[in-house]
């Protein structure tokens, strides 16, 4: 395993079929509904529930609502199951929801004469709802509720578990009542055609409907939502209420926000090739070739120099040549090399995290933080923007508005890259995938690692194995349907079967893929309902471990992405 890149996760096919029943729309209680979870804000410890191994305990902070929580520890071969029977009426439609946060969390049920049900979101660093449907059968009068983390994954937390639906007889918790007035809603960035806004989490809300000078225009689960579509040099306002199956909230005091004028923004993708190949270089020497970045062929584009580091400071980062692991090459060689790349038209980026990375912005002064010493990087260096790896998870809401705070800085030419795991493009609800969509009009590209991930879902609700054309084509499909635009996806690949634990695939079924995507040719079983001509290219890890090979992948894929229509 490359040192700092690439999480191994393998998810069985087992796995991933159950991940495609994530993203249920639950159905409104009716008015006569009830809770039929006892307990279900574990403000009586764990009474009435059972968690595997002692593995669940209850904790005063963090909380959802009232004053306890569930956290639930995974260990060894123990993933912290949490389960409880509920009675339940047959022949009966049920929502079952709970709020997590923390590690990788799930939430489900068996027994219900039906089918099972079960939903489930990767770790999560502020509150999020899990929400699903289940009917049940013509005899069943009971259903097994549980919750549970995943296999050596970190703990995760949850709270206020509710199965709404028609009173089973088993004396749960009461009904919900209208939630309260959200407040704190605050402006987190503008651009010429969005207004980016957050607001504080209401106890018992299962969502939030957001209202521009008045009338409503998006509905969130979170506590963040992206306005777009705005007039530039316009001046907005906007409110916030909170939802549940009970009712909505009276709105928010109004916050007012003005747009930027004409032309801010861009991800500085202008000046890039339609078609554009992204490399990361190695800052470290882990028996892959040593290069200086004029060693770099000329077939990369974008050149993300891996990795700036976490500092004391929380949110900040910090870059350091390794000027020893790379046979003295100097900072002033360094800062050289850079200004003759961009000479030749190419661009470099520092790139922060990797498998390693522990950088966490997950409050308005770390994302401060994190946007001035991003920005003063790239004065110090010359750096063109930042590339986002950071691979134990983000909090959509401040990285959105780390970013926004860092493109007003570096302008309209800054370069945003991003390379998520497959596993956090698999919804939209995940954090990486909000974030890019926050993003979206200053964002240049999303390369994400198709590799170190095992089976997943394809756009198509299919299960599809690394290293085969469809699992490139079918995971990408769903980024291109899931809103972000041709021109901002680009496939990454190892460059080397040395360059990551599993996932390589030879530099021609990554052309297949490409051809597939943007032409409809040399598809596998899998082919997309429309092609994507400005599809943006591809991305390997690493310069490096492309050089070690002779630079096999960097010579067919450069070529073929150059020469894309």
């Amino acid at each position: 395993m490359p040192r700092r890149r690439g999480r191994i996760a393998i998810w069985s096919s087992a796995t991933a079929l159950a991940l495609s029943l994530a993203g249920l729309a639950a159905t409104p209680a009716s008015a006569a509904d009830v809770n039929n979870v006892k307990n279900a804000g574990f403000e009586s410890g764990l009474t009435n529930w059972t968690c595997t191994a002692g593995s669940g305990t209850t904790v005063t902070s963090p909380v959802h609502g009232g004053s306890s929580a569930l956290k639930a520890t995974p260990a060894g071969m123990d993933n912290a199951q949490c389960t409880q029977p509920v009675a339940v009426k047959p022949n009966a439609t049920y929502t079952l929801s709970a709020w997590v946060q923390g590690g990788y969390s799930y939430l489900g049920v068996t027994g219900t004469g039906t089918t099972d049900v079960s939903t489930w979101t990767p770790d999560s660093s502020s509150w999020k709802q899990l929400s699903t449907t289940f009917t049940t059968g013509a005899s069943t009068t009971s259903v097994t509720v549980y919750t549970h983390g995943w296999y050596g994954q970190a703990a995760y937390y949850a709270d206020d578990v509710s199965v709404y639906g028609p009173d089973g007889g088993g004396g749960g918790d009461p009904a919900p009542t209208v939630p309260s007035t959200p407040s704190g809603l605050s402006v987190s960035g503008t651009t010429s055609s969005s207004v980016s806004l957050s607001w504080s989490a209401v106890s018992g809300a299962t969502g939030y409907n957001v209202y521009r000078n008045g009338t409503k225009v998006t509905a969130v689960t979170g506590t963040s939502a992206t306005v777009t579509g705005l007039s530039a040099s316009t001046s907005y306002s906007f409110q916030v209420t909170a939802t549940n199956s009970a009712g909505e909230s009276a709105k928010s005091t109004a916050v007012t926000a003005t747009t930027a004028a004409t032309g801010g923004g861009g991800g500085g993708g202008g000046n890039l090739p339609k078609h554009a190949v992204t490399g990361y270089w190695q800052n470290f020497n882990n028996g892959a070739t040593v290069q200086k970045l004029s060693d770099v062929p000329s077939a990369y584009d974008i050149i993300a120099v891996a990795f700036a580091d976490a500092t004391s400071t929380p949110g900040a980062v910090s870059f350091s040549l390794d000027s020893a692991g790379l046979g003295g090459y100097t900072v002033d060689q360094f800062k050289a090399d850079i200004k003759a790349k961009q000479a030749a038209g190419k661009k470099v980026i520092v790139s922060i995290g990797g498998q390693n990375g522990t950088v966490s912005i997950n409050d308005s002064t770390s994302a401060t933080n994190f946007a001035n010493s991003v920005y003063g990087l790239m004065q110090t260096y010359g750096f063109d923007g930042v590339d986002i790896d950071l691979e134990n998870g983000l909090n959509a809401t401040y990285m959105t508005q780390a970013l926004r705070s860092l493109s007003s800085k570096a302008g309209s030419s800054l370069i945003i890259t991003m390379a998520p795991q497959t596993i956090d493009m698999q919804s939209t609800s995940n954090s990486y995938f909000q974030t890019a969509l926050n993003v979206k009009d200053i964002l240049t590209v999303v390369n994400m690692q198709y590799y170190n991930s095992g089976s997943m879902l394809g756009c198509d609700g299919k299960v599809y194995s690394q290293g085969s054309v469809d699992f490139l084509t079918a995971l990408a499909c769903i980024q291109l349907e899931g809103g972000l635009s041709p021109s901002q996806v680009g496939l990454g690949l190892p460059a080397s079967t040395s360059a990551a634990g599993s996932g390589y695939v030879s530099p021609s079924v990554v052309n297949n893929a490409l051809d597939c995507l943007a032409k409809g040719t040399g598809c596998g079983s899998f082919k997309p309902s429309k092609t994507y001509p400005d599809l943006r290219g591809a991305m390997t890890w690493s310069t490096n471990w492309d050089a070690a090979s002779g630079n096999a992948w960097s010579n067919s894929v450069g070529a073929h992405v150059h020469g894309m229509p």
